[in-house]
């Protein structure tokens, strides 16, 4: 197959920006800036995307379950519509689930996944997370502009403003603790300014403490964490932003939970989820979560183990695979063409050289010779999956960066291409019939012995 020359993308590129997406993609990781520059196909995934941010900016709520093999690109495509978002007016938050941050818990596990969400909330001011003050600060600052334009008391306008999270659950306790940062906004208390933001990310673990510090009698805990996103999704349009956008990728984490019953009730937080944004309870409000085809299928552990679930994510019945539908909660990451991935190498090799197309170290010819091999060595996956094929064709240009006197058309058939695959090793030990002669199908369940 022989592919036409592209189009060099023009300007530099940064050598902080250019080091950033070479050192991420070579480890196996979505960079945090950059993205732009090596955006490849999935038109039509991205755009669903955008309508999605779209509906939450105008009012209504979303829900997506962003689905893909391990280093098929999902956390690569959460980060994209992250920067949509943010280029909406949206505010974001994301995190990655662990075994110490789930969405249902009883020992801190969701309020620290709610904290994790708090200190990477970002703005489009600041992209890069920690915005949650500023988002505060935004608010009482329009506040107090209100109150000079009207000549009111800005206590009572602050306060007429936050009656309308009154309505919500905790809501109460919420308008209290910002009324307390404007307390201490006016008065000079940075203490007291410092304790109110600590208690919107969720970091008091203490009730005592939290009404010694700001005089509330609740605090953010395991069992309120939807709760009070929905009230940070209503505070941000308070504060002149468009909504709230959350990312949660690893949803696989839930998959590896090995008590049924604590499965269940982060599916059932889930299932929660999923009614609001689609039956409008929500408002200004979107959930992408990020999850491998077992998360979602398997039938004893997956969300469809789940009777509720598996009735609200079933794909549509007249859909095919050469008509796909992208307006359903559960969104398939489709594969990369062969010309996407060549696309893809010529934007990386661009990368690379900063910017500068007399820096390439390959020709077009070491492009379309090295996708040869690829395909040769790992099949469709390749394409399927591109993490491997991204990270082997990084590290042949750094190794021509070094040695000069080598010459790329030697070194393409030496590159050792593994599958792609779960990069945790503990999940092996999660999955059943792996590393071991015992079948385990579930540890609330019968186990069979085989021999």
């Amino acid at each position: 197959m022989t592919f036409p020359s592209l189009p060099v993308q023009p300007g530099r590129i940064r050598p902080r920006e250019r080091d950033a997406i070479v050192a991420s993609l070579r480890a196996g990781m979505v960079p945090r800036v950059g993205q732009q520059h090596i955006q490849v196909g999935r038109a039509a995934e991205v755009l669903a995307a955008v309508q999605d941010v779209d509906r939450i900016a105008d009012g209504g709520a979303g829900c997506r379950f962003v689905i893909g093999e391990y280093g098929s690109g999902k956390t690569f495509f959460l980060h994209l519509v992250r920067s949509v978002a943010l280029e909406k007016r949206l505010v974001t938050v994301h995190a990655d689930l662990s075994p110490d941050r789930r969405l249902h818990a009883a020992s801190g596990q969701a309020r620290g996944l709610y904290a994790e969400l708090m200190r990477n909330l970002a703005t489009r001011a600041r992209p890069n997370g920690g915005a949650l003050a500023s988002v505060v600060e935004r608010f009482v600052t329009g506040a107090l502009n209100e109150a000079n334009a009207s000549g009111d008391d800005p206590a009572n306008t602050i306060k007429s403003r936050l009656a309308a999270l009154a309505e919500l659950t905790g809501g109460y306790d919420f308008a209290a603790v910002v009324g307390a940062y404007w307390r201490g906004y006016d008065n000079g208390d940075e203490r007291l300014r410092v304790d109110a933001v600590r208690w919107l990310r969720g970091e008091f673990t203490s009730r005592v403490d939290a009404r010694a510090a700001l005089g509330v009698r609740t605090i953010v805990d395991d069992a309120t964490f939807y709760d009070h996103l929905k009230l940070m999704a209503r505070f941000v349009r308070l504060a002149g932003f468009n909504g709230l956008l959350v990312c949660l990728d690893e949803m696989v984490n839930l998959y590896k939970i090995t008590g049924s019953s604590a499965r269940n009730a982060n599916y059932e937080q889930v299932l929660r989820i999923v009614n609001d944004t689609t039956q409008g309870s929500a408002e200004h409000l979107g959930f992408l979560f990020g999850g491998t085809p077992e998360f979602l299928l398997d039938p004893r552990r997956g969300l469809f183990s789940y009777p509720a679930l598996a009735s609200r994510l079933a794909p549509n019945r007249f859909a095919a695979p050469d008509r796909v539908d992208h307006s359903g909660p559960v969104l398939r990451l489709g594969n990369l063409t062969p010309e996407d991935v060549f696309v893809l190498l010529t934007k990386l090799r661009h990368v690379y050289a900063g910017g500068d197309p007399a820096r390439y170290l390959v020709p077009d010819e070491a492009l379309t010779t090295y996708m040869a091999h690829c395909a040769q060595r790992l099949g469709d996956a390749y394409f399927r999956t591109p993490r491997e094929t991204i990270r082997g064709f990084l590290d042949l240009l750094a190794l021509l960066e070094q040695h000069p006197d080598l010459r790329w058309s030697e070194l393409i058939s030496t590159v050792d291409l593994g599958g792609a695959r779960d990069p945790d090793p503990a999940s092996d030990a999660d999955r059943p019939d792996v590393g071991t002669g015992l079948a385990t199908i579930d540890d609330d369940e019968l186990t069979s012995f085989r021999l």
